[in-house]
């Protein structure tokens, strides 16, 4: 029977020092293990770090990536988030044309559309307009779909976070082990 190959992600918290994403990373380019996004940010205890990480591989890569995850010295508490107890969002900022013919109408649409979406504006101006969105990656997709011939200048996304549905999967650092 073959593995099926499916996106996954990796949650994990991590002391906050210097070279502990390097080593993470290293980790898995060392086993030819792409990463698709990560995403970090302190804690509450700003000695630590809560990084996620949204690969593709099948069931032997995942779990190979969570026994060797468990190995390195600076990671405190790993787990594979399982999709159906999982919420999953992206962030993006996203700077669009407000002139020449897209201009008019279309501005008024552009608004519709980030209103209709969850977004707000973030930056106006005489010919752009500055979006703010945030949502699970096929929402924010569909919003870059039906904006994209407004004319998108620049655009700036976040990789994945997720946090476990319920008290049963929550992530958490054994002080015990300090």
């Amino acid at each position: 029977m073959e593995n099926k190959v499916e996106k996954f992600a990796v949650a994990m918290i991590v002391n906050n020092r210097f070279g502990v994403l390097n080593r993470i990373a290293g980790l898995y380019a060392k086993r030819c293990y792409n990463i698709d996004n990560i995403s970090a940010g302190t804690l509450d205890d700003p000695n630590y770090t809560r990084i996620t990480i949204v690969s593709t591989g099948d069931e032997y890569m995942k779990d190979q990536v969570v026994r060797q995850l468990e190995k390195l010295i600076d990671v405190r508490a790993v787990t594979l988030l399982e999709p159906e107890n999982t919420v999953f969002a992206q962030h993006m900022y996203i700077k669009m044309h407000l002139t020449g013919s897209h201009r008019g109408s279309s501005k008024h649409q552009v608004l519709d559309l980030i209103n209709e979406y969850g977004g707000k504006v973030v930056d106006f101006g005489e010919e752009h307009l500055t979006a703010e969105i945030t949502g699970d990656s096929k929402k924010v997709e569909s919003f870059i779909e039906k904006v994209r011939d407004f004319g998108i200048l620049e655009l700036s996304r976040s990789g994945e976070i997720a946090i476990g549905l319920g008290i049963d999967n929550t992530l958490r650092v054994d002080h015990n082990e300090e």
